[in-house]
């Protein structure tokens, strides 16, 4: 890569690490020290994703858990393979059973969103497919912090759960959810040490099975009986029909490096299509008007195609070669002017998240993202078991004539995607900014500090943040000149300023040095981030 490691233009507490045999880097501290240990065991890179992916759950549930869904991107043998791991609508829900039951919009909570969860099965098959290590060995970090406890750190985040689920969850099927993270409606505090025996011992269930038990065994069975009691849709059934899927990763090339994503139903294709619009461009100064204007600009157009056509891939009306098209980028390009833009989707031609990336000195390299969706997810932990199910189907449209229409055995629209870095079919690393419909915006960012800016994986993540919202809103990071935010303001865009930086996503990337043999990782500032090394 071609940046000044010394060149620091952004206040930070942080500087890049160096390190020769592995690195993990992720949000949480004790869920980095987990992959590391693995590694240091003789674990590869994906042996250490999945030790970190496991310990996420336990000691950070108030953003994912076993009952979530997760993506990946693996390095491996010169080769960049993928892996889409989220679940399908339950074969009993459909537009026309919730219209019977009163149902017109589909809730954050309850059972309606619970989508097949493919976390677990995700572990599993990197386990088998590409790790060193048994997966019982591999997991056993998560299991010790959930069975002997672990300090809170991200206690903001579980006490605003707790107050959100406390006025608005009515009902027994919730009532788990409370006696596993916020007994009396009490949210622990930091730096409190919490217990939890039930996801140890379903972790361990998923170690013991290589995760069958939790779709053809008896963690299906448990969830399936949940269901039925409260008038749920998903079953055994559901569970037992699921297989992670591997994919073919989709790319853009933007100034000499590929550009990875996981093809849809996650939305990694509106990062792609935004920056095939921005390579039409030339930026020298990350920090002006113009860099600004246009990042913006290109985003809302990206995102306007995205919600129009961005679905389970089989269900999508155009292609998403159609929609990569240098001949739609330039169409798409030639809308954006000096003022801001009611973005509108065009026609193409017809033919709450974590996230980690691990690297081992063998070359491997890995870029996961697992999620409950929104913070805990659905309020509901399967009694017993600690299993938190995610609400990732709350993003299907009850619109029947919408590519993302609920259809039963359906994959949602995804907002958790995993990036990843090559030049000249060589790998840079992996990266990744969680946070909902963030997430593209924060891999645009990051690709443009890294090949336009030269910025240094640390300083790519110090930069300030901006979050286009909806219209013409876009949110600023109070960190952003001032006199770039008025700028902008003049040009039609509704500029504000963010009120905190925990909506601007959580990011972390590794870049792989051939030249020297090393490995640079940055971490997220404005979390908990950890680059573990050795």
């Amino acid at each position: 890569m071609n940046f000044d490691a010394q060149y620091h233009p952004y206040s930070s507490r942080r500087s890049p690490v160096y390190a020769r045999n592995g690195m993990v880097a992720t949000s949480q501290p004790l869920a980095a020290q987990a992959g590391l240990m693995i590694l240091r065991k003789g674990g590869n890179a994906i042996d250490a994703a999945i030790a970190t992916a496991a310990a996420l759950t336990v000691v950070e549930p108030s953003a994912n858990g076993i009952g979530g869904d997760a993506f990946a991107l693996v390095w491996t043998q010169g080769k960049l393979h993928g892996l889409n791991s989220s679940g399908a609508a339950p074969q009993s829900l459909s537009i026309d059973a919730l219209n019977k039951a009163g149902v017109h919009e589909i809730p954050k909570y309850g059972f309606i969103p619970v989508t097949v969860p493919g976390a677990p099965a995700s572990w599993a098959e990197l386990s088998r497919r590409f790790g060193k290590l048994p997966l019982k060995e591999v997991l056993q970090p998560a299991i010790e912090y959930a069975k002997n406890g672990f300090p809170i750190t991200l206690g903001i985040y579980w006490k605003r759960a707790a107050a959100i689920f406390k006025s608005q969850l009515k009902g027994e099927q919730f009532e788990e959810w409370f006696r596993v993270f916020a007994p009396e409606g009490v949210a622990p505090q930091i730096g409190q040490v919490w217990h939890l025996p039930d996801h140890a011992a379903t972790l361990q269930e998923i170690a013991d099975t290589n995760a069958e038990s939790f779709y053809r065994g008896e963690l299906a069975e448990k969830i399936d009986r949940f269901s039925k009691q409260y008038g749920g849709y998903i079953r055994k059934e559901d569970l037992a029909a699921f297989n992670p899927e591997w994919v073919d990763p989709i790319s853009v090339n933007y100034r000499g490096y590929d550009v990875w994503e996981i093809p849809p139903n996650g939305h990694g294709l509106v990062a792609l299509m935004a920056l095939n619009i921005l390579k039409g461009f030339d930026f020298s100064d990350r920090d002006s008007i113009d860099t600004y204007h246009k990042q913006i600009e290109a985003i809302k157009l990206a995102f306007a195609d995205g919600k129009k056509y961005i679905a389970d891939s089989a269900k999508m009306s155009v292609s998403v070669e159609d929609l990569l098209s240098d001949a739609y980028a330039d169409e798409r390009r030639r809308l954006i002017g000096k003022d801001a833009l009611l973005p509108e989707p065009g026609q193409p031609p017809q033919g709450g998240t974590v996230y980690l990336c691990t690297a081992d000195s063998e070359g491997n390299m890995v870029s996961f993202i697992q999620s409950n969706y929104m913070g805990f997810g659905s309020g509901l932990v399967v009694p017993g078991t600690g299993i938190a199910l995610h609400n990732r189907g709350h993003n299907f449209t009850l619109d029947p004539k919408h590519d993302n229409c609920l259809e039963p055995g359906k994959k949602p629209y995804h907002t958790i995607i995993p990036g990843f870095l090559t030049k000249d079919g060589k790998a840079v690393g992996p990266f990744g900014v969680m946070g909902g419909f963030m997430q593209p915006q924060g891999h645009v960012q990051m690709v443009m500090n890294t090949v336009d800016f030269h910025l240094n994986p640390q300083a790519a993540l110090d930069a300030p943040r901006w979050q286009w919202m909806e219209g013409n809103t876009v949110e600023f990071e109070h960190s952003t000149k001032s006199h770039l935010v008025e700028a902008l303001a003049r040009k039609g865009h509704d500029a504000k300023w963010s009120l905190g930086s925990v909506s601007f996503g959580r990011g972390q990337i590794i870049w792989r040095d051939d030249e020297n043999g090393v490995l640079i990782g940055g971490t997220e500032p404005r979390t908990d981030g950890q680059v573990a090394a050795w």
